[in-house]
């Protein structure tokens, strides 16, 4: 992993110059020796650079590292991690399919598929992610796509993809998996059956709050030929590009990667400037050594104040009350990363004050950062969900979401301590004065 991290996709004696590290190639258009070659790349009888509206070479060599982490066949980079899934689902479903997701997704998901997708002409429906008998009566004829979190945002709730991804292959739907928290330094989700992963880069992979980024990844599972008639953007020949998309499963390649990239990447203009994919090829040199030092934090804070006062509930792997408890020593053996979430007595003043009486951590809607982020989810990241979907993703109004980074621990559990110390400080009811009497 540390290896492919720091030299998968480019090599100095490559470049033009020698440079160690990948270039920025800071260009929006690339020169052609002659007419026939531009055309040809039009025309699709050869590859290479036209316009980086589509494409740039540096962004083809973070393509080409997270395919080698992820043990991908292939991989788009795009302007953020929402892009991503929403370029992955579009080129997977069309209108009247229905597609699957786990009840735990990050806010922005689930307003995605309640809304937008919906506005396309697709039906979502969803299920708690550990009941396997809901997966199953939720797929239907119409059902080409289940989503899924390997590691839930705000309550690191793991799942059994082995388990999921064999309920859905057996009904020929693919299995597309966000794996933003775990990336692939602590899970890789192809295998464990997913066809399709998705990453929002702007968190562990670039790593250190700088660039928004997001990455698809085809682990190389997915072969529309099996069932053409699911596939028909894929399988049959696309009037506007003049090939079959499908096709280039015969040179071990993704014709899913090639529709999305020609088709939404270039139409909905979701292009990765060359400056930010640089950005997280930096980060991904380091992440090796990030990940498991932050979930060894992680678990080790999650564990400290599980049983404080003013603690309802933590919500971590590592610990007894949790039904996935297993699958994090079975799957995740270097940590489950630093995102987790803690209920406090006291509703969202009590989340207020323990977020304000904070000074390491930072207020900030972001995870993955090398510095210490918390914020209340309930009233910013899934503030527009209902209250049934918040509570199916243990959000409630006293629920704060922590993620850890990668300063000293001593100092961030005295800063923890800062925020418990406050919550209890508040008054409780028996302190307030009463109220004044009626006229």
């Amino acid at each position: 992993m540390s290896t492919q991290a720091i030299h998968a996709g480019w090599d100095a004696a490559d470049g033009d110059h020698g440079a160690v590290a990948p270039p920025i190639f800071a260009t929006s258009a690339y020169a052609h020796p002659e007419h026939a070659s531009l055309k040809n790349l039009f025309a699709r009888k050869c590859e290479g650079f036209a316009y980086s509206r589509s494409g740039n070479p540096t962004t083809a060599i973070l393509e080409d590292r997270i395919t080698a982490l992820e043990g991908g066949i292939g991989a788009i980079a795009v302007a953020s991690g929402q892009a991503a899934v929403t370029i992955a689902l579009c080129a997977l479903l069309e209108p009247g399919t229905h597609l699957v997701a786990s009840n735990r997704l990050y806010g922005g998901t689930t307003e995605f598929l309640d809304d937008t997708l919906q506005d396309l002409g697709v039906r979502s429906t969803t299920v708690d992610p550990w009941d396997l008998g809901a997966w199953e009566q939720a797929i239907t004829e119409d059902t080409r796509v289940v989503l899924l979190e390997s590691i839930a945002n705000p309550g690191a709730e793991l799942v059994d993809l082995d388990a999921v991804a064999a309920i859905a292959h057996a009904r020929d739907v693919v299995v597309v998996v966000d794996s933003t928290l775990a990336s692939p330094a602590l899970y890789r989700p192809g295998e464990h059956g997913a066809d399709v992963v998705v990453h929002s880069a702007t968190k562990y992979l670039a790593g250190h709050g700088t660039t928004l980024a997001g990455l698809i990844v085809d682990t190389g599972s997915f072969d529309p030929r099996r069932c053409p008639e699911r596939w028909r953007r894929l399988t049959t020949r696309n009037r506007r590009f003049g090939v079959t998309f499908a096709d280039e499963h015969d040179s071990d390649r993704s014709g899913l990667l090639a529709y999305a990239r020609a088709k939404y990447v270039t139409d909905f203009g979701a292009t990765l400037p060359a400056a930010s994919a640089q950005q997280v090829l930096i980060g991904i040199e380091t992440l090796d050594l990030r990940m498991p030092a932050i979930s060894q934090r992680c678990e080790a804070l999650a564990q400290r104040l599980d049983g404080q006062a003013g603690i309802a509930r933590v919500d971590h792997p590592s610990l007894a009350h949790r039904r996935d408890q297993e699958i994090a020593r079975r799957d995740f053996p270097r940590g489950t990363a630093g995102v987790f979430s803690v209920q406090l007595d006291g509703g969202e003043e009590a989340a207020a004050a323990f977020c304000d009486a904070l000074e390491l951590f930072t207020i900030a809607v972001n995870v993955g950062d090398v510095r210490s982020l918390v914020c209340h989810p309930g009233s910013t990241t899934h503030s527009h969900l209902s209250d049934t979907q918040r509570e199916a993703c243990g959000v409630t109004p006293g629920t704060v979401r922590l993620s850890i980074g990668l300063e000293d621990l001593e100092d961030l559990w005295a800063d923890l301590q800062r925020g418990l110390a406050a919550v209890q400080a508040l008054p409780t009811p028996a302190d307030a004065e009463p109220a004044p009497a009626l006229a």
